[in-house]
Formats: C-alpha cells, structure tokens, sequence
C-alpha cells in the first residue's frame, strides 16, 4: 500500500449506464480538489462549504472552463467519515464516460488513484472499526442471500469482535499474573488460580469454532456441480431447481457444451449450481472434449454433487465411471425420470451417498432433493437468528491455533511447571486472536486480505 496520507479517488460505483455514479475522494487535499472542479449552481464558489450537506452544481474543467457533468456534491470532514479523513462525494450521472472524466480531472488536481480497499483501510488503520468489521464490509457487498447479509451485518456491528475480545481480557489478564510473578520473585504477590479463565478462554473459543463451518457455509456457498452422461436430465434439473428456464433442453443429447453458473437460495444458503456438459465415453469431436475436460474440472472444484442417472434406463458404464469421479466428495444421487417406470438399480451405486427420486419435468421429489441438500450443507441446523457465526476460514484458522495453545497452557499449569512455560502459549494464543481484530496484523495480511476489495471501497 503507499502512503495513507496521499488524497486518493476512485469510481465507487459499479461502472456502465446507471442512474447515479459515485466519485469519492479520501484525504487532507479532498476538499481543496473538489472546490477547483466544483460550481454551485447558487452562491459563490469561495464560500465556505457546508459539512454534510449535497450541493447542486456543476464538475468543470479548470483548464477549459468546459461542463463536464451537472452533480450533487457533498463535503464531509474529519473524523465523523467512513476514514475518519475529509471526503467529498461527487454524484453524477451513471455514465461511464462522466465519471471518468470526473475522475481524471481529481488525479490531475493532485488526488492518486485508491488502492483496492484502500477506503477501508484508512477506516482500520484510522481506528474506526477493527480488522473483523472491515472485512464484514466486504461480506456485505458480496452477500447472496439474507442469511449471508445477516451474518454480515452482526459481524460489522461488532458482534464477533467483542466475543474475541472478551476472551482476550482473560487471556492477558492470567499473562500480566504470571510476568508479575516471574518479574517480582522478592514480592510478596497474592496467590491466584488462573486456571478458571483458561478455562472460560478455551470454552469460549470452542464455542466460536463450534458454528464456524456453518458460518462459512452461509457466508461463501455450496459449490454444487450437476454432473451426468448425456441426456439424463441435468439442464432440466438445473432450471427445475431455479425454477426458470436457465439452460436450454432438447431431446438431443449433448445439447450443453460448457460449464452453466447460477445461484441458488435454499433457506439462505446459496448453492452455486453448475450445470455441466454430459460426461460420455470416447469422442472426436474437440468442443465435446473441450466441455468433457470442464465439467471434470468443474467435479474437482465442487463441495457438493448432484449424480444424475436415468430411471428410466439400465445404467451404464458411462454413469459408473461418473461415480468413480466423485470419490472424496459428499454426493448425491438424483435418479430423474420417477415419473416413468423404474428400470435403473442404484443399489450398488455410490452407496455411501444419500438418493432422492425426482422428476424434472413434473417437479416430483424436488423438495426431497432440497432437503437433503440442505442436510449435508448444514447438517440439519438452520442459523439461529441470535447466534455468532464464524463465517471466515481466515478467522477459523487462527481460533483455532488460539485454541491449541490455551490448551497446551492450561495443561502446562496444571502440571505445576514454571510460569515461563504457560506464558509462551498464552503469548501464541494473544497473537492468533489478534489476528481476527488487527492487533498482531502483519503488512502482508492487510495486503492479501484488502486486495479483494474493489477500488473505491
């Protein structure tokens, strides 16, 4: 990142044709650059400009006197911003050209271009949220479904943060009475049992991890691959489950050529479906190849499998050698077609997976197919509307490493040993949790995790 007292703008808004479009300016040149683009359409252009409040007028070119937009523009100062720096907002009309032109005109008044996320980061680094809530920001933009924007939002409120800080005052107030006794030996310090707040730690921090690949569930999705032989039925399954006519279906087989995304909303988890080109034997056609290689890929990448077999059919050896592609992934087996009579046994196939009977033409047995894809993603729990969720693998992980070491502590003053010991594990266990918050952060993990961010957040 370069230097966070630079003035930075960006484009906030999505580029391309809108209402609306969004060019925001962060820093202590923020308001000086805004007065030399910006013409009221009342008042002078040298009279002081109100805090807070949008002002009607005009983005010009001071080198040409040219109109380049007619905008609202708003001046907020520090530190009551999203940066805790001055920022100006100027809204334009949605067009791309506009707001690049607007944008040029700040970076040749003396503002840089942001960084990704470098808003946000300014908002970390300023003090006005933690390391946890800035990356709920970025939750909240990507989020798919209520759930996922729910759990979003309690982590940016700070639900999640004060639940790692509390474990944390535990942890370092045990760390500051074992130093104590280290450092003052002579002294005549009380003795005290910390064994209960490692033990309230480690409890705590279970609890965290406890709904953790639940949260992770709802914050990133189900990658759900439909996978099958030609003409079994997996774009009829795919716009049954969506319930529209996403793919297109035809009676000949191989109509789907490539890798089909869309999302779906079970109960506010999002299944990424990918609906794939069938899986068949030997083939010369190179497009076919080319879809065949996908859709194994696309196998290879899935968390969860939708095994399409025909019914109505024997099966074949093309459909046991999709089973054994499947092998380490938690599948299940959808046998479409149950509204004509059965011929297909799956008795042998894929045993260990679950099996729904459906019909995509009909929608029979789809809600069966819903339920038990919900029950391997959630394990039949639904999110409690009250609860902290973990929805973070960056955040599992060092909870976890946290949770190693207040246990290696715990067992290590249970044994008697000197203080020394079981204060190099409650140092370990600080450092992991405050990697969650931004207390023991490292230049390279702001980096990894703000790269993710768009410009102009």
């Amino acid at each position: 990142m370069k230097s966070l007292d630079d003035t930075i703008a960006a484009i906030s808004t999505p580029l391309g044709q809108g209402g609306i479009g969004i060019v925001r300016m962060s820093g202590p040149e923020a308001l000086p650059i805004a007065r030399r683009l910006f013409r009221p359409s009342r008042g002078r252009a040298d009279a002081p400009w109100p805090a807070f409040r949008l002002r009607h007028g005009f983005i010009v070119d001071p080198a040409t006197g040219a109109r380049v937009d007619e905008v609202l523009a708003a001046y907020m100062p520090a530190p009551r911003t999203y940066t805790r720096q001055d920022i100006v907002e100027i809204n334009g009309h949605g067009g791309i050209v506009a707001l690049r032109r607007i944008l040029e005109l700040a970076l040749r008044e003396g503002a840089r271009l942001a960084e990704p996320g470098e808003f946000t980061l300014r908002a970390f680094v300023n003090g006005r949220m933690d390391l946890a809530q800035a990356e709920a920001v970025l939750d909240i933009v990507n989020a798919q479904t209520d759930a996922a924007l729910r759990l979003a939002v309690g982590q940016l409120e700070g639900r999640l943060s004060g639940e790692v800080r509390a474990v944390r005052e535990r942890l370092v107030a045990a760390l500051v009475y074992l130093e104590a006794t280290i450092d003052f030996v002579e002294d005549e310090i009380p003795p005290q049992d910390i064994g209960p707040a490692l033990r309230e730690a480690a409890d705590a921090i279970r609890g965290l991890l406890r709904g953790a690949d639940q949260g992770i569930v709802y914050r990133q999705g189900i990658r759900t691959a439909i996978v099958g032989r030609p003409n079994v039925g997996k774009s009829s399954l795919l716009n049954a489950l969506l319930r529209t006519d996403r793919a297109i279906v035809t009676p000949i087989p191989g109509t789907t050529r490539d890798t089909l995304e869309e999302t779906l909303n079970l109960q506010g988890v999002p299944f990424v479906l990918v609906d794939t080109a069938g899986i068949a034997g030997a083939t010369a056609d190179p497009v076919e190849q080319l879809g065949i290689e996908r859709s194994r890929r696309a196998v290879r990448q899935a968390d969860l499998v939708l095994v399409v077999v025909d019914g109505s059919e024997p099966l074949r050896p093309e459909d046991r050698a999709i089973a054994e592609l499947t092998e380490g992934r938690a599948a299940i087996v959808v046998i479409n077609k149950c509204d004509l009579p059965t011929v297909a046994d799956v008795t042998e196939f894929l045993p260990s997976a679950p099996r729904v009977r459906i019909s995509a033409l009909t929608g029979e047995g789809l809600d069966n197919l819903r339920a038990a894809m919900l029950e391997l993603a959630l394990g039949g729990e639904a999110m409690a509307s009250n609860g902290i969720l973990v929805g973070s693998v960056r955040h599992k992980e060092a909870l976890a490493r946290a949770l190693d070491h207040v246990e290696k502590a715990e067992a290590t003053y249970r044994q008697g040993l000197p203080a020394d010991f079981v204060t190099i594990d409650l140092r370990a266990a600080l450092d992991a949790l405050g990697e969650i918050t931004g207390q023991t952060v490292t230049p390279d993990l702001l980096d990894n995790i703000f790269a993710n961010f768009c410009i102009g957040k």
